[in-house]
């Protein structure tokens, strides 16, 4: 045997051996992910989590694998790294239909997405099944619903409309439709829709949220309470009903109400992130601020600051209230009942400015008092006037409304002066209006060092 031969009988055998290999390793990779899918399947979401990491490991670019990871990932409750796994998938797979079906995939992302309040990339999945299964109505009633939610109503009630062509009998399209009607001011078409849906399906709870969103928005509040009562019934819509009573109570000045139907509201979900509960966290903080428990109101701050931390005014929040755990005089000036807090003004009009209170009235904003000056201290160079003092603990900057208003009773009181002490901001015109007048405008800070003297 020559070794021209040799060569070609080892080159020849090293090419079978490099097949053999990657025709074990299709044959094995196909193997591990039925083992994968076994595992989650007999709830094991740990050891799926493993082999699925062990294949990516061996092949970062096996998006099968990435696939399976997601999906036990979402498994064990773990949706924000389940939406990165599958965000590899939608950028680097082949849909084959059968170990990657696209439209579950699809359905999956989009929920996905919609739970971290990424509406446009959810949206984009919802259309994209519209056109992989176009004749079923749910995929146009979940691109409408982010329509609805976005306020971008005419493409919503366009895409509702598609939903009732395939089903006339979409209960959840009716009542939905019958909402954005009312909105629009067709109210005898929105009457007619909320009728067909509860028509259609009374025991379809979810018809009687939007009957309530209604009723709400044409101030019949009783009715609307009722309606959401209804609401809860339904367990997609039990935590939407809940808020949307709490915010009927809210507008009917029952705070204890309110903030009842929000706790629940936050009881009815497991997960902390969703903008339900979000916002149900947000409307019961103002609800514990409106009524001076800071405490609890920081503790909801900081439970939605843990999962979305821009969320609205949030962060202003917690920085505003934040000098509270440091200044006991401030905490007790904000969380006082309204008799403590009454004395707490008085004590400072008498030993941090040296004013003798004359005539103290309780406030809704917080509390006034006319006071005449005590004649020993030097606070200030003038003596023996008559001051007009404002004390607010409300959380939004006082605006120049309160500085006009200030103005026109320091005459009608017979007052040379009038000082505003907030625990808040003073908006921009609110500080040019009392320029050059005889209105003083007292800070946070400043109130902290007044109360601090004072106590």
């Amino acid at each position: 045997m020559g070794v021209a031969q040799i060569v070609a009988i080892i080159f020849l055998g090293t090419i079978v051996t490099i097949l053999t290999f990657v025709a074990v390793k299709n044959v094995a990779s196909p193997k591990k992910i039925d083992g994968i899918q076994r595992l989650l399947k007999q709830g094991k979401t740990q050891a799926a989590i493993k082999a699925a990491k062990g294949l990516i490991q061996k092949n970062p670019k096996d998006y099968f694998a990435h696939y399976y990871l997601g999906r036990a990932y979402l498994a064990d409750g773990k949706n924000e790294l389940a939406l990165m796994e599958l965000k590899y998938v939608d950028k680097n797979g082949i849909f084959d239909g059968k170990q990657l079906p696209e439209p579950q995939f699809r359905k999956t992302i989009a929920a996905l997405y919609s739970k971290f309040g990424q509406q446009e990339d959810a949206l984009k999945q919802y259309l994209l099944l519209t056109k992989l299964e176009p004749n079923v109505a749910d995929n146009y009633f979940q691109v409408a619903q982010v329509y609805d939610a976005n306020n971008r109503h005419n493409e919503a009630m366009g895409f509702y409309d598609k939903v009732l062509r395939l089903d006339k009998r979409n209960v959840k399209a009716h009542a939905a439709m019958g909402l954005l009607l009312y909105r629009a001011k067709q109210i005898n078409e929105a009457k007619r829709e909320i009728d067909t849906a509860i028509k259609l399906s009374p025991d379809t709870y979810s018809t009687y949220y939007y009957l309530g969103k209604i009723l709400k928005d044409s101030k019949d509040l009783p009715g609307a309470i009722k309606a959401f009562e209804k609401g809860q019934r339904d367990a997609e819509y039990r935590q939407k009903s809940l808020i949307e009573m709490g915010s009927c109570y809210m507008m009917g000045n029952s705070v204890e109400n309110a903030m009842n139907c929000y706790e629940r509201a936050i009881s009815a979900s497991k997960d902390a992130s969703t903008p339900e509960t979000v916002y149900a966290r947000y409307f019961l903080a103002a609800c514990y601020e409106k009524t001076r428990k800071i405490d609890k109101a920081i503790q909801q701050w900081e439970a939605i600051s843990a999962v979305q931390k821009n969320f609205r005014d949030v962060p202003q929040k917690l920085a505003e209230y934040k000098d509270l755990q440091a200044n006991d005089s401030l905490k007790e000036y904000l969380t006082s009942t309204e008799s403590e807090f009454v004395e707490i003004c008085k004590r400072t009009c008498s030993k941090a400015m040296s004013c003798q209170p004359q005539q103290v009235d309780l406030k809704k904003w917080g509390c006034q008092i006319v006071a005449t000056d005590a004649g020993n201290s030097d606070w200030r160079s003038v003596r023996k006037q008559s001051f007009l003092l404002y004390f607010f603990r409300e959380s939004n900057p006082i605006e120049e409304s309160v500085v006009l208003r200030a103005l026109d009773e320091l005459k009608s009181k017979n007052c040379t002066k009038a000082y505003i002490l907030a625990s808040s901001n003073f908006s921009p015109t609110a500080k040019k209006q009392a320029e050059n007048r005889p209105v003083e405008l007292v800070g946070k800070q400043a109130l902290e060092m007044l109360l601090d003297k004072a106590s």
